[in-house]
């Protein structure tokens, strides 16, 4: 009988712990320190009930489609959590550090750089494709569920939400808002865009409570983790789609004034790692000892 915390729930609730416990350590620091703490035992009593609630996990019942769907909310909430906890417990940002690398590795700021190309046409579409981070993993997992590839499924929604949690690390360890508002000074002309163009940065602006989220790119990490297991699992039609999503996604942290060049990099390299570590903290998180590259 399988057990009825999934790996993914597991996984959520460590990391939702250790946020609590580095939320107690600079408890002197963060006012609100117990609205916080019981939003986060508030988010792992959801898991932890959706997962007692989904009793028949073969059977795709009301309870089973929202505990297989409910990292989508977590993962948000903790983000968004993030927004009161790291102005608190970081008084210093690394911008400066991650403009500097920038301009050591490509010999000129590559926002300023990329005005070359500024279009509104070419911005509305780099905002879609930006805001298409949003539905990549959701997607995939959808895919991959109404396909009934359960452990497919499992795995590869552990991953994407494993790649979250280590940019949410990154967060914490090198806090940085963006190119957006520490290089605005020396852009020289704003980007070109419509009405609905500036509908979606406003939405996002509003929606997103954290804005420490820089380094690094957590929107390149996650697009090709998932890109990877859409490849994994030889779901054709999804790769077509998603290799020049992905693509574009990747072009528009920059264009748009998102991220640093390096931030990219690093989202890169993060899901490499995501890739390469995933398997084995699956197996760990499950109890299990299969096959680690499956």
């Amino acid at each position: 009988m399988r057990p009825a915390l999934k790996p993914v729930d597991l996984i959520s609730i460590v990391f939702i712990a250790l946020l609590a416990i580095i939320t107690l350590v600079f408890l002197s620091l963060v006012s609100t320190w117990l609205q916080i703490i019981l939003k986060y035992i508030l988010f792992a009593l959801i898991i932890i009930s959706l997962a007692a609630l989904d009793k028949n996990k073969s059977e795709r019942t009301f309870f089973n489609i929202l505990h297989a769907f409910i990292p989508i909310v977590i993962i948000l909430l903790v983000f968004n959590s993030l927004g009161e906890l790291i102005p608190r417990i970081r008084d210093h940002y690394y911008d400066q550090a991650l403009i500097e690398m920038d301009h050591a590795l490509f010999g000129a700021h590559p926002t300023v750089w990329m005005e070359r190309f500024n279009n509104g046409l070419l911005t509305g579409l780099l905002q879609l494709a930006y805001i298409s981070y949003y539905f990549m993993p959701i997607v995939l997992g959808t895919v991959l569920f109404l396909r009934k590839k359960r452990d497919e499924f499992d795995r590869a929604v552990f991953s994407i939400v494993l790649c979250f949690y280590l940019s949410y690390i990154g967060y914490l360890l090198v806090p940085a808002v963006g190119p957006r508002f520490t290089l605005n000074h020396i852009q020289t002309m704003d980007l070109q865009a419509g009405p609905f163009t500036l509908w979606i940065r406003s939405t996002l602006d509003g929606l997103e409570q954290n804005k420490t989220d820089a380094f690094p790119s957590g929107h390149t990490a996650v697009a090709l983790v998932s890109l990877f297991y859409a490849l994994k699992y030889r779901e054709k039609a999804l790769v077509w789609v998603l290799v020049p999503a992905v693509s574009a996604l990747i072009v528009s942290t920059v264009y748009l004034r998102y991220h640093y060049g390096v931030d990219v990099i690093a989202g890169v390299l993060l899901a490499a790692l995501t890739i390469l570590i995933a398997p084995k903290t699956y197996r760990l998180f499950s109890g299990s000892s299969g096959n680690p590259h499956s």
